[in-house]
Formats: structure tokens, sequence, C-alpha cells
């Protein structure tokens, strides 16, 4: 395993880390969620991603309940978790300060912890004064409750207001921000954010690395049975990939599968190692329903040495529909 800092702060974060995103209290129960744990801790992985809208607060009992069975030292994990959609009461969302601190009690309550290391404002929130936020959350920091706060899915120049509002207060700025990435979607990381990593030194927790699914060829022939794709509340996936967007972008997907093979590796593989290509992403989170999923997904820190400039330019043709002249290919 490999480790990299935080941003510009002194954490290290194993490249690929792992999430309870979808899989942990809906996709399998607590027996499976430790074997997958294990098998990502037993590669060096220590970073370990939640939040409380995942399974209404459940992926954090399972994955609480995982850490407490394995017996880990503490200090060897790096813990997150996201606020925003607590319930359905009309201060159990969003950021207002009564929700922040609230949910992250009630995160810390699930998952039998004293701190988070890491903790996300989840979306960001039009209704409440960004200050205020950035209030709530220094207070879970100075407090113990939390280590490192950040965000997730805001702007550039939300991100910027938070940490000039914090420089401004005395208050602590936002370490990181976890948006979605991956070779079919990068504006955000590459560009917007762009700025952010010199002038603030923003890190970056990325999501969907897979782009839930699609990159893995799984549906390169075809919609199969037992994905993401068919959980209930998860229709919105399937709307997406069956929409003109989604198979444009399938048959980009199709067009790596050969690219994969060549380098010996599976199409999953190559998609993580390509997100780990960026030297602004702090770590990859990844997710698994069984252990071998994780297994694979851990090997694709091989495959980055693998991608060669050459490579990259080959996967920067299939992804921009200007494949490279076969003379470029050799």
């Amino acid at each position: 395993m490999q480790y990299r800092h935080l941003g510009r702060s002194g954490l290290q974060v194993s490249a690929l880390s792992f999430g309870a995103w979808v899989t942990f209290a809906q996709q399998y129960g607590e027996d499976l969620a430790f074997d997958c744990m294990k098998a990502a801790y037993d590669a060096g992985v220590n970073f370990f991603d939640n939040a409380e809208v995942y399974a209404q607060g459940q992926a954090e009992v399972v994955m609480g309940n995982v850490i407490r069975r394995a017996g880990w030292k503490r200090s060897d994990l790096v813990v997150s978790t996201k606020v925003f959609w607590g319930g359905d009461g009309p201060n159990d969302t969003g950021l207002s300060r009564k929700h922040v601190i609230e949910g992250a009690n009630a995160a810390l309550a699930r998952m039998q912890l004293d701190y988070v290391d890491l903790i996300f404002c989840h979306r960001p929130d039009i209704y409440t004064p960004i200050e205020e936020t950035v209030r709530a959350m220094s207070y879970l920091v100075n407090s113990g409750k939390a280590f490192y706060w950040g965000t997730s899915e805001w702007s550039a120049a939300d991100i910027m207001e938070a940490y000039q509002i914090a420089r401004r207060e005395h208050l602590v700025p936002p370490t990181m921000e976890q948006p979605q990435y991956h070779m079919l979607h990068r504006e955000r990381v590459e560009k917007e954010y762009a700025r952010l990593y010199q002038e603030i030194g923003l890190g970056t927790t990325i999501w969907s690395p897979l782009a839930s699914g699609l990159l893995t060829g799984k549906y390169n022939d075809g919609m199969p049975d037992g994905t993401r794709m068919s959980l209930a509340g998860y229709e919105w996936l399937r709307k997406n990939l069956e929409s003109p967007q989604g198979q444009a972008n399938l048959a980009k997907a199709r067009q790596l599968a050969p690219l994969a093979a060549e380098l010996g590796c599976t199409q999953s593989q190559l998609a993580i190692a390509w997100c780990l290509k960026n030297p602004n992403v702090s770590t990859v989170i990844t997710g698994a329903s069984r252990p071998e999923q994780v297994v694979e997904n851990m090997a694709a820190l091989a495959v980055v040495e693998k991608l060669t400039p050459e490579i990259v330019t080959r996967i920067e043709g299939i992804l921009d529909n200007k494949p490279t002249p076969p003379s470029d290919y050799r």
C-alpha cells in the first residue's frame, strides 16, 4: 500500500480506501462487511469512509461493530462520516449548527467511537450561511469530536469562501473535499478545483472511481442481475445508464476493454489506476460486495506504473472519441 498526505495536512491516508456506500446494511450484513473490511485492512487500507445517510445510519452501525469485533487499534484507522441527511425532521437535514453537531454526535454513537478523523459536509446547503457551518465544524474539531473537516460536492467558490471565513475569524478551515471523479466525470477535480490545490492545499477523497460499475465492464454485454442498479432506491443509476449520455459512456467503456487486456489487468483496475495517477487525488474510495473484489481493487496499485504517457494518450483518445492513429500504438 502507498500512503499520501491529505492535501497539505500532516495526515496520511492509504492511496486506496474503503467505503460503505450502497453495500453496508443494503447489499449485505455484518459478517460480509467484516470480511471485506478485513481484506482491505490486511492490504494496508487505513481509511474507511461512511455517512449518516448510508442505509439511514445502519451503515455506520455495521462499520462500528466491525471495528470493535476486529479489535483494531483506533490510532491505526482513519474513519470518516458525512452529515447533511440525518432524518425527516425539519432540523434533521442541512448544515445548520444544530444539525452539524447533533448529526455528528449521533454518528459517533452509532459507530461506538469517541471521534472521527474526518467529517464532511455531505452537500452544500443553500439555506444555511457558510459562516454558520464553518463555526459548527470548527467547534467539532476544537472539541475533539473530529480531527479534520471538509466538504463533498461543493463548488470551488464555496470552498474558498469557507476557507477565507475560517482564516479571517481564526477558525479551523476545511482540509479536504470528497468529489465524484472517474474517467467519465473530470471537470470539477481537474479544472474547477485546480487553484485550490496550490492556494489552500486542498486534499481529495474521491468517490465512484468505477462510475457506479460502468467502468468495470460488467455492463459491456447487457444488464446483469444482482447489481446496484437493481437495488430499490437506486433506480436513478439505471436511468442514467439507459440515457443517451449513459449509452455514449458505455461505448467508451467497451473500448477500454482491449486496452485493459493488453496491460494484463481488469477494467476495474485500469479505471482505479487512472484515478490514482492524478497527483491531486489523496485517496480513491473503493467499495466491494465480496472480499475477492477488495483484493482485485487493491491490485490496481500495481497498474499505475503501467500507465505510461503513451497509454495515457490512448486512454484520452478513447475518452475524447478521438482514437490515436494505430501507428502511435506501438
